[in-house]
Parts: C-alpha cells; structure tokens; sequence
C-alpha cells in the first residue's frame, strides 16, 4: 500500500476569481435595465443567489426591482418564446 504523507491536501489547482457581478457604484434599480436583466434566466426567472453570486441584501434589491419592472411592464413576466432550430 502506497500511503502519502499529507493525507488530506487540497489538490493544487489554479483558480481565477470571480469578480463580483455588482460593483460598488451600481444602483439597483428597476430602471437599471443591464444590470437587472444579468439576473434573469431565459426563461424570464429570477436566478437564485447562488449562481448570482451576490450578498443577500443584494439579492432582496433584485428581486423587488425585477418585481417593480415586471409591474410596469419593463419586464416579461414569463419568456415563453420557443425558439426551434431546423
């Protein structure tokens, strides 16, 4: 049996960081049109914070001004658009 060493080492992997998807002069705002269609998937939902990648206050600002642009019809509710490929 070949026993090593160091047992429970982390593999030595070369990782880039992720820059933050909300910088800090950003508003979060339901007429910051760019930054709020970044959280929604193609089907017209709002991704959760964990692909988002952001704090949970952020992610509350999201939600309620994707809402508010929904209201006001800024935002599709659903993106039912089937596109076929033939």
């Amino acid at each position: 049996m070949n026993k090593s060493k160091r047992p429970f080492t982390k593999s030595k992997r070369s990782f880039r960081r992720r820059l933050p998807p909300i910088q800090s002069g950003d508003r979060i705002d339901y007429r910051n049109m760019i930054l709020i269609s970044r959280f929604i998937s193609e089907q017209g939902k709002i991704l959760s914070r964990r692909v988002n990648r952001v704090t949970l206050k952020q992610q509350r600002l999201i939600t309620i001004a994707i809402k508010q642009a929904r209201i006001l019809s800024l935002l599709p509710f659903l993106n039912n658009q089937k596109q076929f490929e033939r």
